[in-house]
């Protein structure tokens, strides 16, 4: 796609506009209706300053909970706001939108609910239809903490093509199988009919289903991971067997940063930062709606001869 110039103008220009500290950006509360689901689907978003008076098409994150966790926990928990806003005042990162759903299962196919069918078969093509998003690889990205870190860390490797890049804070994605703490072991995601933990469903959905299928295409996605050095569930091991396993794939391409606490929130507080900085070394910034809408028609052109 030829438009990364215009994208590293108008990169300049957001950040630019961005610069007052009087500029925040909003937050706000959505539903739709969910085919997959049979429910409503809800979401928090977040909008970057200067989002509804632009004529603008941003790049979009999505953002994923934990175990048990919803759709505000990275508003109210997270300070993702304060974050996302002094990120992109300082430069760290372009405007971006960021998009928070709401899960009642780990990001799988599950028991209870078919959360990643209805990621991607719901979520995707409502944000994209409704906000002034770019629908392509290079302006998207998907993150998260412990069970979202798993959904992260699954997402990116069954749909590389989908996402320029992807975090992985604490993720859950133990191997072969989670620790006795772990709240998948009564998360109604992977209890079967009687009430028991499918040890074989977790595998089957665990990112290690997905490796080998990624291992052998020519995408890579960046991906950052990071882990409490003194995290209950042990995840800086784990963080360590899925930066063992792709480090030779994509040196340099999956860091690994341990930082001082557990698997809490101050940690993830303090990991978000780092996390966004770098993965917005590899996603796009904004770019015009009318670049972008040329952009589609000669795709669509091209597409019909």
């Amino acid at each position: 796609m030829n438009i990364s110039r215009a994208a590293r103008l108008f990169l300049g220009l957001g950040l630019l506009l961005a610069t007052a500290p009087a500029l925040a950006g909003e937050v706000t509360h959505h539903r739709f209706p969910s085919a997959v689901l049979e429910r409503d689907y809800a979401y928090t978003l977040y909008l970057p300053a200067g989002y509804r008076e632009s004529n603008l098409a941003y790049p979009v994150l999505y953002l994923l909970h934990g175990s048990f966790g919803s759709e505000s926990d990275w508003v109210e928990r997270g300070a993702l706001k304060k974050t996302a806003d002094r990120l992109i005042r300082q430069g760290e990162i372009p405007p971006v939108v960021i998009v928070m759903p709401g899960s009642d299962s780990w990001w799988i196919d599950g028991y209870n609910e078919a959360a990643r069918t209805a990621f991607f078969e719901d979520l995707l093509p409502r944000v994209e239809e409704t906000w002034q998003v770019v629908p392509l690889r290079e302006w998207r990205g998907v993150a998260g903490l412990s069970a979202g870190g798993y959904g992260s860390l699954n997402f990116a490797l069954e749909r590389p093509e989908l996402f320029g890049a992807a975090a992985a804070l604490s993720p859950a994605s133990y191997h072969p199988l989670p620790p006795a703490n772990s709240s998948s072991h009564r998360h109604p995601a992977f209890l079967d009919g009687n009430g028991q933990f499918d040890a074989d469903l977790w595998q089957r959905r665990n990112y290690t289903a997905h490796l080998e299928r990624y291992l052998g295409r020519g995408i890579v996605v960046p991906i950052y991971l990071s882990a409490g050095n003194r995290d209950v569930y042990n995840a800086e091991h784990h963080a360590r067997l899925v930066h063992q396993a792709l480090r030779s794939h994509q040196p340099g391409l999956v860091p690994l940063e341990v930082l001082s606490g557990g698997h809490t929130w101050r940690v993830w507080r303090a990991s978000l930062p780092s996390a966004l900085a770098w993965m917005f070394q590899f996603l796009q910034g904004p770019v015009p709606l009318e670049r972008l809408a040329q952009q589609g028609a000669t795709e669509s052109r091209r597409e019909l001869r």
